[in-house]
């Protein structure tokens, strides 16, 4: 039985397969249309999963929807329906809530597949399922998981009502616990501060994150008294007095502005130390809710493992807090935590609930095989893209591959690596990632301005062989998908001068703090990925090829973009952003091209013409 599960109309479009209750394919479509967090009905994505499952649409048993879109229907009345703005509220309002659900939002979804599958006739259409938000999250969440029993903790903006839900999953079943509805929402209070902060809602979040351990809390106490009444239990309530994202065009009021001290900061304009501390301190805030949302899942439901999903599961500073100061003997989280992750959500949903299929888990293997769900290519499709466009280049056999990059990577040249499938979610993990030394002290500022061209203060992450994570982390557990944060370890780190005065905010970021500065952020902390040879055999042989070579397990591993592009996809992708930016070596499978061998190209027409997509 084949399931298609869908996310769209938000943001982070994507689409799963699903086959007897197998992941086959997943993959959102900002990676094909290179519009970064794409919110379109994902067709080239549903095109790719059909491909790679080897289906047509008249194969699916379902089309599963990952939410009720009520709250979206206003967008897709004037996209798809032709109605007027000032129109849409009074048509809204009079049309029967089973009508905008069965009817309206049904006939768009099948206008959509039927273009996806290049004009079958309306009859072969499957049947069409709709899930809740938070259910779709909270199935990404726990069916994948390892566990057979656990907790599921969902924190997001908000899905149709909900902004926080609690889940039971026990074998195939989810039941609901409880729920925080909209406007309290921990997702938009995060995103509210992104805002103030200067930086852009549902992408700028990380950026608050990373620039959190440069500042002081001390709007903590401001946040508690005037904004976010916090139960002990981990329950909230806030004030919209402060907040203009229910009924405003901005996310804060001058309310807001008046308690932290002035108007929000304007994008691309200086930060300062008021923006460090107002990230530092909501950040905590974020952390403490967490920890008491999980210590009350436990404490409610006596489980022994936890799962979450929804965008605040991608705050992996709270993740690790809670892995490493709550009571779970495990946590799990969905490494596309994001409305992404609800395509996967939907289809097992429709799998374990809808049709009632059963589930085992063995409480240590999760079923995301990697994250590794997307488009891959082989050596001879590589070598004839590279010809096509005049690139030069080498190939080799594996063996000498792992020992030529470990090598380059040991000079401390950047690497562009690409190879097997693409991840699945917003990290790279070792399929469509830019690799560095970590023990360099330079390689992160290089790789921030000459490479991503993004803020100079954003740290990197370290990728380390899976059995040496301790050895180099406080960490003894695996984090395959780069969503838990972890000290560096006492032995690796270096002294460091706090009494210092001549280095402030991001100054510190250019003082060595450990044997591995390039992916040690100034709170001796890291986002760390352990690489295991089961999911991902070559990275891994990479890393032990630059070990062997260097004494070191750890590689500086970020994302194959420049900032505002999607992650590469396709070979094409990967040779523009080597191109057009200063990474020395570019590795696509298993030929590798040096930055001094290329020809470059003459003006960006050329790109279009060369790299013009099917």
């Amino acid at each position: 039985m084949y399931i298609l599960g869908i996310s769209a109309f938000y943001h982070d479009s994507a689409a799963c397969l699903v086959q007897d209750g197998e992941i086959l394919a997943a993959a959102q479509e900002e990676r094909f249309t290179r519009k970064k967090h794409d919110p379109g009905f994902p067709t080239h994505a549903v095109r790719y999963c059909l491909a790679q499952g080897g289906i047509g649409i008249e194969n699916l048993k379902y089309v599963v929807f990952y939410d009720k879109p009520l709250v979206k229907f206003e967008r897709l009345l004037e996209t798809y329906v032709g109605f007027a703005p000032k129109g849409i509220q009074s048509f809204l309002a009079a049309m029967p809530v089973w009508l905008k659900e069965k009817l309206l939002l049904r006939t768009l979804l099948q206008n959509e597949i039927l273009a996806s599958a290049d004009g079958l006739q309306k009859a072969e259409i499957p049947e069409l399922l709709f899930g809740e938000h938070h259910e779709s999250h909270a199935a990404s969440a726990f069916y994948p998981s390892p566990y057979q029993k656990a907790g599921v903790l969902c924190m997001d903006g908000v899905g149709e009502w909900a902004t926080t839900s609690a889940w039971l999953g026990d074998g195939n079943a989810l039941t609901p616990l409880w729920e925080i509805p909209f406007p309290h929402s921990l997702g938009l209070l995060y995103s509210a501060f992104t805002y103030y902060t200067g930086f852009k809602v549902n992408s700028g979040e990380y950026k608050v994150m990373g620039l959190a351990p440069y500042g002081e809390p001390k709007y903590v106490k401001a946040i508690y008294e005037h904004l976010l009444d916090l139960k002990p239990d981990g329950t909230f309530r806030m004030n919209m007095e402060y907040f203009n994202y229910c009924t405003g065009l901005t996310m804060t009021s001058r309310k807001f502005d008046t308690v932290f001290g002035g108007p929000p900061r304007k994008p691309e304009s200086q930060l300062t130390q008021r923006e460090m501390d107002l990230a530092r301190s909501v950040q905590e805030v974020t952390e403490e809710v967490m920890l008491r949302l999980s210590n009350t899942m436990h404490r409610e439901t006596g489980v022994e493992y936890l799962c979450l999903a929804g965008g605040v599961a991608l705050n992996c500073v709270g993740n690790g807090r809670i892995s490493r100061e709550g009571p779970f003997k495990g946590i799990w989280i969905q490494p596309a935590a994001s409305d992404a992750g609800g395509a996967v959500g939907a289809a097992l949903s429709a799998w374990h609930q809808h049709e009632g299929k059963p589930r085992t888990a063995d409480n240590v293997t999760d079923q995301m095989k990697g994250s590794y769900l997307g488009p891959a290519y082989t050596n001879d499709e590589v070598e004839a893209r590279l010809k096509a466009v005049g690139a030069v280049y080498t190939r080799f056999e594996d063996l000498e591959l792992f020992q030529q990059i470990a090598s380059e990577l040991a000079s401390e040249r950047v690497v562009g690596w690409f190879q097997g499938r693409m991840e699945f979610g917003p990290r790279s993990l070792g399929g469509r990632s830019i690799l560095g030394d970590a023990r360099s002290t330079k390689m992160q500022s290089v790789m921030n301005l000459k490479i991503k061209y993004r803020e100079s203060f954003r740290p990197f992450a370290p990728s380390v062989l899976g059995e040496r994570v301790s050895d180099y982390f406080q960490m003894d557990c695996d984090s395959p998908y780069m969503l838990l944060v972890a000290p560096v370890q006492e032995k690796r780190r270096l002294p460091f001068d706090s009494s210092r005065k001549d280095l402030w905010g991001i100054d510190l970021l250019n003082v060595a703090r450990s044997e591995i500065p390039a992916v040690t952020h100034i709170d001796y902390s890291a986002r760390v990925q352990t690489v295991h040879e089961k999911t991902n055999p070559r990275y891994y042989h990479l890393l032990r090829a630059f070990e062997e070579k260097t004494d070191c397990a750890v590689l500086i591993n970020t994302s194959f973009n420049v900032r505002g592009e999607p992650i590469v996809c396709t070979p094409e992708d990967a040779y523009r952003c080597f191109m057009r930016t200063e990474m020395d070596v570019l590795v696509l499978e298993n030929c590798v091209l040096r930055k001094e061998d290329q020809k470059p190209l003459e003006s960006d027409s050329d790109w279009k013409k060369e790299f013009e997509l099917d």
